[in-house]
């Protein structure tokens, strides 16, 4: 290990020594992958962000296990299925409670500027509130009064006046549906890809704003289980004595089930996983274009160096350094800039985009990929480097 170490000291470093001869050339190139970098950078956090706001509200659900219809395809399109199914359900040994959660999309005004976005509304029984959100727990007595409801912090827009005026204990009002409503208290869950943000109320309201609803059908049933309970056992005895209009799934297989739903029928998953391909591609063309160039700007003395008996590997190693170094030299500023876009970005959509480890080894690794497989292509011609022709 040391002699291996002796002999990287005194290697010439040949491939940096080419690279810093021409430094508008490696400046064209550490541009070229920086934007490639960043690239991958926004689409891959763009997907992150459509998975993780897509699942916060299913992943704060205080329930163990999570009853919806089989036509449901997503939070956004559950579909109902008939409340009796929460009572029948108390049948099955194991359950301690089963409460109806009703959702609705709804249009709002907003309280200042009067201008009308689309919330997510739900409707829950305020004396077992249905989120693991302490704020929830601690208004639950306003949510009981008529037509007052709770606000979303995290929503989409500017509502910075509406927040401060709640934080000091004040109420608003506004408009659901040409309906009076009163907003008295705060929480947070955030925006997503298919909700600007969310109002959460009591069950009685909640049927007051959609008259059209029925008590009598639900969205959602949250079943918690006794300490101990074999959670598994317990949703697969469900799935077989309730009426084929109903499905249980676990808490974790219910946000699964979005996921899915997103991987599978999603278009915009899939425009953040091509965005991502064309951004490793574009890395590919220019790294390779800089490597050629520099291969055929030198093909003389890599023809000398075989000529004085140097191999062929060697010669393929020098071009490899040049691939490693841009991939480092690149990818620095490409992390710094994407820092920076993530947090413009989250400002400006309030969605949850941030940088994480996990991400930054694989743009790293991606583009270290990117950089040598541009190589590879780039010392086909040095193949044909004769020293025959030079001299």
């Amino acid at each position: 290990m040391i002699g291996f170490i002796t002999k990287l000291k005194q290697r010439t470093p040949l491939g940096w020594l080419q690279l810093r001869h021409d430094k508008t050339r490696l400046a064209v190139a550490i541009a070229g992958i920086t934007f490639a970098d960043i690239l991958i950078f926004m689409q891959l956090g763009f997907m992150g962000a459509l998975f993780e706001s897509n699942v916060k509200l299913h992943r704060q659900i205080d329930a163990d296990i999570v009853l919806l219809s089989p036509q449901a395809r997503n939070l956004s399109n559950l579909s109902t299925f008939p409340r009796r199914r929460l009572y029948q359900s108390m049948d099955v040994p194991g359950i301690q409670s089963a409460d109806a959660l009703y959702i609705g999309f709804t249009d709002w005004k907003h309280p200042t500027t009067q201008k009308k976005t689309s919330m997510l509304l739900v409707g829950m029984n305020p004396d077992r509130p249905a989120f693991m959100l302490p704020e929830v727990s601690q208004n639950r007595d306003r949510m009981k009064l008529p037509d007052t409801l709770l606000f979303d912090r995290g929503t989409r827009g500017d509502y910075t006046d509406l927040i401060a005026q709640l934080e000091q204990g004040q109420t608003a009002t506004t408009e659901i549906d040409k309906r009076t409503v009163t907003i008295d208290g705060l929480f947070e869950v955030g925006a997503s890809f298919t909700t600007d943000g969310v109002l959460m109320t009591s069950d009685q309201n909640f049927l007051r704003l959609f008259g059209r609803r029925e008590a009598s059908t639900v969205n959602l049933g949250l079943v918690k289980v006794e300490p101990g309970a074999d959670l598994e056992q317990i949703v697969a005895t469900l799935n077989a004595q309730l009426p084929e209009d109903v499905q249980a799934l676990t808490q974790e297989g219910f946000v699964t089930f979005e996921t899915d739903y997103i991987k599978k029928n999603s278009a915009i998953s899939f425009v953040f996983s091509l965005g991502a391909v064309m951004g490793f591609i574009v890395g590919v063309v220019i790294v390779y274009q800089i490597l050629s160039t520099d291969v055929n700007d030198h093909m003389a003395e890599y023809a000398t160096f075989k000529a004085m008996g140097y191999r062929h590997r060697y010669l393929l190693g020098v071009i490899f350094e040049e691939a490693v170094i841009l991939a480092a030299l690149g990818f620095l500023p490409g992390v710094g800039v994407s820092l920076g876009l993530y947090k413009l970005t989250s400002a400006a959509t309030a969605l949850p985009l941030a940088m994480d480890l996990g991400r930054v080894l694989i743009v790293f690794t991606l583009t270290l990929v990117m950089c040598n497989v541009s190589g590879v292509v780039a010392t086909r011609r040095l193949q044909s480097a004769d020293p025959a022709d030079i001299f």
